[in-house]
């Protein structure tokens, strides 16, 4: 079937192929993508919850890692916690954004993803699935207390001192939730996650900026509140980066030619040893 001018229909222009560009072989179903993430999620939640609270495993590890922050001059928290607190319109609003900003960002950039940029999209999601089942895998072998509930220590435990609602980490909710899964620290792998698709991928300057001092406040915020050390921080850059090599690795090993002879039905078979 052909348009006045000529042109099959099918031929009809439409958006140039580029970054961002979404043809009918990179369109993806909407409704899918959501019930996957969603999916993902809920799983995440309830592995992640389900995994036994070690209560005494996970003091005796964060007393370890507080000795070693300590022992390279890293053991900041009790410092910025307790500093923080003094000032109640500046920790109440850290609690807020310690229950919120981290859902609201990466919703936000999986959802412009997927409409902005679709050809990198997939490979994106991938990248944020395998970063949380990483973390997973962490939460199991590594149980790990937050500062808050370290005793003896000072730490204030900010949610319940201020009476901030929305926070899985304190409060009445936090029955519902695995306390001892401190590190790796899922605000900072999900920041990092969206501030590398910001930084790369935003046009305007000033949303690149933007993006890119996400972790950094978050990072503030997860120590302010004494929700995480500082090498938790590092633990979630480091699951991030997991999350990125994995699907990598598996692509590549995927796509590995096959020894083989290219003519059908024929291999490849050893070369005769010449006598000697």
């Amino acid at each position: 079937m052909t348009t006045r001018r000529g042109m099959p229909r099918h031929h009809r222009a439409g958006p140039s192929v580029g970054i961002g560009a979404e043809t009918p072989a990179a369109r993806l179903r909407w409704w899918r993508e959501l019930l996957l993430v969603i999916m993902g999620y809920w799983l995440y939640t309830l592995v992640r919850n389900t995994v036994p609270a070690q209560a005494r495993e996970a003091t005796e590890n964060a007393e370890q890692l507080q000795r070693l922050e300590r022992a390279i001059s890293m053991d900041i928290e009790l410092a910025v916690n307790l500093a923080a607190d003094r000032i109640t319109w500046l920790i109440v609003g850290m609690n807020y954004f310690y229950a919120v900003a981290h859902f609201a960002m990466t919703i936000g950039v999986l959802v412009w993803l997927y409409r902005r940029h679709p050809r990198l999209y997939r490979p994106a999601r991938n990248v944020f699935l395998v970063t949380n089942a990483v973390a997973l895998a962490v939460f199991y072998l590594y149980p790990l207390a937050p500062p808050r509930l370290l005793p003896g220590h000072g730490y204030v435990d900010t949610v319940v001192r201020h009476g901030t609602w929305g926070s899985w980490a304190s409060g009445d909710v936090a029955a519902a939730s695995n306390q001892y899964a401190a590190m790796p620290s899922m605000h900072v792998a999900w920041s990092l996650f969206c501030a590398a698709a910001i930084v790369l991928l935003a046009r305007r300057r000033w949303v690149r900026v933007a993006g890119a001092l996400h972790p950094v406040l978050t990072v503030v915020v997860i120590v302010a509140t004494a929700n995480h050390f500082v090498l938790d921080a590092a633990g979630g850059a480091a699951a991030l980066a997991a999350g990125y090599a994995i699907p990598r690795m598996v692509t590549a090993v995927r796509r590995r030619p096959a020894r083989s002879d290219p003519r059908p039905g024929h291999q490849l078979e050893p070369e005769p040893v010449a006598a000697g």
